[in-house]
């Protein structure tokens, strides 16, 4: 953490509405870990921390299992060390360039179960006012 400004969970949980309970349990399950934790045990998080929070934050939407979450956070990870081997780098980007493209199907089927929402609702709507 070093010089790094640091932040107790319940200010990380506004910052991404997300809730202490969810904070805790990425934690528990091995998803997230805090910078770091005062003499007292609470936890304490950096903006890099909560970047992080924030990705895994947008991968939630779209379906993925925390196990498919830490492979994206490992991915990353990997591609912010600058120690890392090339190869380790390669395999990185092309596991996370499949990703991708599974987080834009997913997207897709999204959309179009707005769009029958949308339809639905124009249909009451129509219903109510004809």
């Amino acid at each position: 953490m070093g010089d790094e400004p640091v932040m107790q969970i319940g200010e990380v949980a506004t910052r991404t509405e997300l809730s202490l309970r969810s904070l805790r349990h990425w934690e528990e399950v091995g998803l997230l870990t805090p910078s770091g934790r005062t003499d007292g045990g609470f936890r304490l998080y950096t903006e890099s921390d909560v970047d992080k929070i924030l990705v895994i934050r947008r991968m939630k939407p779209l379906g993925f299992t925390l196990d498919e979450m830490k492979a994206v956070m490992g991915d990353l990870e990997v591609l912010d060390d600058a120690a890392a081997d090339e190869s380790a780098r390669r395999a990185a980007r092309e596991r996370l360039g499949a990703v991708s493209g599974e987080a834009t199907e997913r997207r897709q089927r999204l959309v179009r179960q707005l769009d029958m929402a949308d339809e639905f609702i124009g249909l009451l709507a129509a219903r109510r006012d004809g």
